[in-house]
């Protein structure tokens, strides 16, 4: 038996890693100019990322300038890449989930008042007094059909508590 490093790279497995190493190229001129500085690209892939980012609007350039960005990537390893990529995406999907959360939160707490005891059962540094507060003015200018000043005040007051709590807790 052979082992797998000898036999020759078939030409479908060339073809799916150099599409790999493309739409990392995509997923990289998406980027903001902080987050491509802290990649530390090397300088040739950095301005050819930049010029993908300015073609942006012209598709068929777009597609060859990514093909070469495939091809520089070729060169480096792309994992340091790919990992500092999915770490973003996964603190991307935390902070979401996170605001997700309070948004159940103040749902409930509009919806009935069990829901405040509750709140304030797991987030003991809530302040109860102003919750109430806010909790009732929401529910006039929803009725009233009023813009919704206190309701954005009750989500702020929600995530700074739940926010500090999961900071104490770290």
């Amino acid at each position: 038996m052979q082992d797998d490093q000898d036999e020759p790279t078939s030409k479908t497995r060339k073809k799916k890693d150099m599409l790999a190493l493309q739409q990392l190229g995509a997923q990289l001129a998406e980027l903001n100019d902080q987050q491509l500085e802290s990649m530390q690209l090397p300088e040739s892939l950095l301005d050819a990322v930049n010029e993908a980012r300015r073609l942006a609007r012209k598709h068929e350039a777009l597609r060859r300038q990514l093909q070469f960005i495939g091809r520089l990537m070729r060169d480096i390893d792309a994992t340091p890449i790919r990992e500092q990529l999915e770490a973003w995406r996964g603190q991307g999907r935390e902070h979401t989930a996170q605001l997700h959360a309070i948004e159940r939160w103040r749902d409930e707490l509009m919806a009935g008042d069990p829901a405040l005891a509750r709140f304030l059962s797991e987030f003991p540094g809530a302040d109860s007094q102003q919750l109430r507060t806010l909790i009732r003015n929401a529910r006039r200018e929803q009725s009233a059909s009023l813009p919704p000043r206190s309701y954005r005040e009750l989500f702020r007051l929600l995530r700074e508590t739940i926010s500090g709590e999961a900071q104490a807790d770290a």
